[in-house]
């Protein structure tokens, strides 16, 4: 999902609109009263007996975050690695069919603003008792990940755990370290940068092996200039990438996990549809990028550097290239039965995938979590859990939706947001689609500019699809998230 944000004084001609798209796509904001006396009353729960808290784990996230989903840990393993990935336990505080359980089935996802966030969770518990805070003990499904000297998987198992963060650090605090700046807290383990390293690009390398390809999205935020504002991208970090690969193994273990059980939910992902791709391609020639016609997607992707704004606002409209990501429930009464091998896999990953990391922002997450407890424990998957399992592909789908649509509408927002007061000023770009022919009537399609790297709609007849063209803005407004164009 993209990252958006605005200063803390955002103009209230955007925090209206985005407070009308929050109330527009069926976003509830805060938690009833019921909900949030469970939450406290949920945040008392008895941690597990087990006892992992000698293990130095650390959280690794932006600055600012409290829902703290997963802790790390990696040390070397004879000739290869061992991982341990502690993901909070949300299961240990929502009671099945409580008022936090119907909650959060309404919910879904957490949804990310520029200006803020609208928790899946309860505060109490997402930023509270159910986050792997640092210096506090919390419980955890902790898996343990033994890795070959090639970063292959060998051996994956998950149980629950009682668990306490050494400390909480941040993307730039860990690069940091790895290029030689200020060092970690005493706290971490002083080879944390170099194995995450090591690990990660052992992964990423297996990765375009099985033919896999990650985006590293930027982040997209608003700064203000000149009386107005602008849009840059935040390039991404290596360890960003090395840290998602910890917790892309991770979802492969499970899918692995829940196809022995004979039971759980996958993360499916058709491949990209051509005529994606075709408007991908569109999209670079009005960034200024070079797309051999007998290079994939893939090969390109792997080319481009986030910190350079044409290719971080290329990396951003690939996300495009992901539709049709679903989820498949399996092994129940009323869901498929088991996929056969190859049949249920996520074709950015190249393999069979599951969503576990995320529990605290994740409805389906605390769900995929529990088959794999109970199939590592040799234990029978709990009723709730096998009762849940057949609805959750259409309430993440419904969830993933809003979700989506609040996150366009916001991206809409802000691009009013930098190009108001330039009504009348014209700009380069390229017609990437268009809505049905427009050879000889009037036609609405969309325009990608190279700079400011705006995607929005344009109208008029004759647009030539995929040709460079001079664009005359005619319409910005902020309140409406609208921005039109027309051929200049």
């Amino acid at each position: 999902m993209r990252q958006l944000r605005l200063p803390a004084a955002a103009p209230d001609e955007v925090r209206t609109a985005l407070e009308g798209l929050r109330a527009e796509a069926e976003i509830p904001a805060a938690f009833p009263d019921p909900v949030l006396t469970e939450a406290r009353r949920a945040a008392t729960a008895a941690l597990p007996d087990a006892d992992a808290t000698a293990v130095p784990f650390v959280t690794i996230d932006p600055p600012g975050s409290t829902d703290l989903d997963q802790a790390l840990h990696i040390e070397r393993d004879g000739d290869g690695f061992r991982v341990r990935y502690a993901i909070a336990s949300v299961a240990t505080f929502v009671e099945p069919g409580g008022a936090i359980d119907r909650e959060v089935h309404e919910r879904g996802v957490t949804v990310y603003g520029p200006t803020g966030s609208y928790p899946l969770h309860p505060p109490e518990l997402s930023a509270g008792a159910a986050s792997l805070l640092e210096g506090q003990d919390r419980p955890a499904c902790v898996w343990t990940l033994r890795l070959g000297p090639d970063g292959g998987l060998a051996q994956a198992t998950v149980a629950r755990a009682r668990v306490r963060s050494r400390a909480q650090l941040t993307y730039e605090q860990v690069q940091s370290a790895h290029d030689g700046g200020a060092a970690l807290p005493p706290s971490v383990p002083a080879d944390l940068p170099a194995l995450l390293r090591a690990v990660g690009e052992l992964r990423v390398a297996r990765e375009r092996a099985r033919g896999g390809v990650s985006l590293d999205i930027p982040e997209q935020e608003a700064v203000p200039q000149d009386h107005g504002f602008v849009l840059r991208h935040r390039a991404t970090l290596p360890v960003e990438g090395w840290n998602a690969q910890v917790s892309l193994l991770t979802g492969i273990a499970a899918a692995r996990m829940m196809r022995e059980a004979g039971m759980g939910i996958l993360r499916t992902l058709p491949p990209a549809d051509p005529r994606d791709v075709a408007r991908l391609r569109r999209t670079a020639t009005a960034l200024g990028l070079h797309w051999p016609a007998d290079t994939s997607y893939g090969e390109l992707l792997r080319t481009l550097d986030s910190a350079v704004p044409a290719h971080a606002a290329f990396l951003t409209e690939a996300t495009t290239l992901f539709r049709g990501a679903g989820y498949l429930a399996f092994g129940v009464d009323g869901a498929d039965p088991v996929p056969p091998p190859g049949a249920a896999e996520h074709a950015a990953i190249a393999a069979e995938y599951a969503h576990v990391t995320a529990p605290l922002r994740r409805l389906v997450d605390r769900f995929g979590l529990e088959v794999c407890l109970a199939h590592s424990a040799g234990a029978e998957v709990p009723a709730w859990v096998r009762a849940a399992l057949v609805r959750l592909p259409q309430t993440m789908a419904g969830a993933t939706r809003r979700a989506n649509a609040y996150e366009r509408g916001a991206l809409d927002a802000i691009e009013a947001l930098v190009l108001a007061g330039r009504v009348g000023q014209t700009f380069e770009g390229v017609v990437v689609d268009v809505d049905g022919d427009a050879r000889d009537r009037p036609a609405r399609g969309t325009v990608v500019l190279g700079e400011p790297a705006v995607r929005a709609r344009i109208e008029g007849t004759a647009l030539p699809v995929g040709e460079r063209l001079r664009v005359r803005l005619v319409e910005v407004d902020v309140a409406g998230r609208k921005v039109v164009f027309a051929p200049a």
